[in-house]
């Protein structure tokens, strides 16, 4: 089977360019639009305000019913402690539960009673001492924070997710779930 290559000489040649550097003349980013004419289509820069991250409005309940004098207030990140420091204070913690090298009572005021609940059932499941890799935090809402943690437990790989909620003031986990 022939190729164009070998029909046409010209094919072969491979075109060049000339490249041209051009260097501003000025530093001043206005000076092409200093003439009377062009002034009137400058392009006009537009400000977009900065948005707000919106605040999630409703907390998780976990079918509680609450009178609305005493339901739990959502509050927003800004108003919270660094929320990297605690999610990674946290996982150490919960990762030494699991192992059962630590008491679930050092972070019961950090968890909703149903994951302390939860915590303390899986207390001592595990043999060893998880390794944390990497912590992934991300903010759906304002007020909202899911991080994921792998953490290596010998030859094997695993996921933690984690979910903490803006209420009352602090941050309370209310998902904490190993994969």
């Amino acid at each position: 089977m022939n190729t164009q290559r070998e029909y046409n000489p010209l094919y072969i040649k491979m075109p060049t360019f000339a490249s041209i550097d051009m260097a501003p003349i000025s530093s001043d980013p206005d000076e092409d639009w200093l003439h009377p004419v062009l002034e009137m289509f400058r392009p006009i820069k537009v400000v977009e305000p900065v948005k707000e991250p919106r605040m999630y409005l409703i907390a998780s309940t976990f079918g509680e019913e609450f009178d609305s004098d005493f339901c739990p207030e959502p509050t927003s990140a800004k108003d919270l402690p660094d929320i990297k420091i605690l999610v990674h204070n946290f996982i150490h913690v919960v990762v030494e539960v699991w192992a059962g090298r630590r008491s679930a009572s050092q972070i019961q005021s950090a968890c909703h009673y149903s994951v302390f609940a939860q915590l303390l059932r899986k207390s001592g499941t595990i043999q060893t001492v998880g390794k944390i890799r990497n912590i992934h935090i991300s903010q759906p809402l304002d007020g909202i924070v899911e991080a994921t943690i792998t953490v290596r437990y010998a030859d094997r790989l695993r996921v933690v997710a984690i979910r903490f909620e803006g209420l009352d003031h602090r941050w309370l986990c209310t998902t904490l779930e190993m994969i």
